[in-house]
């Protein structure tokens, strides 16, 4: 089995939780995720975590805490997730490979369809 290993940003601002949801034509479509991407060659998680929100979102963050690591079993892969706690540094979170965003509170999390790989860092959330 292919496995990955990936990033997670939990951004938070004025006591809410930025969740992005997944390109329609991406892999798990639709579903709601907390963004990142993978780990390049030479990076560091905190690099690869900056990096990826840069890209995908123009806007810079700050890694402020470790979360925690997801390992999960999806048909074709397996993926290694580790999730850190951001703050919003500069920019406006500007979609540009998600297809939907929403900022919400930690007990309204629920409310939306997260990636399996997600769910725990929604449960430890709340």
């Amino acid at each position: 089995m292919r496995r990955i290993e990936v990033v997670a940003a939990v951004i938070e601002k004025d006591d809410k939780i930025f969740c992005a949801q997944r390109n329609l034509t991406k892999s798990m479509g639709g579903k709601w995720e907390f963004p990142g991407g993978k780990i390049e060659v030479g990076e560091t998680n905190e690099e690869a975590l900056v990096r990826e929100i840069s890209e995908e979102f123009d806007s810079e963050i700050k890694v402020n805490e470790y979360i925690m690591t997801v390992e999960h079993d999806y048909p074709t892969f397996h993926i290694t997730m580790h999730a850190y706690l951001c703050t919003l540094v500069n920019g406006e979170l500007k979609l540009k490979e998600h297809n939907d965003s929403t900022w919400l509170t930690r007990d309204k999390l629920l409310t939306l369809d997260f990636a399996d790989a997600d769910k725990p860092i929604v449960n430890k959330l709340i």
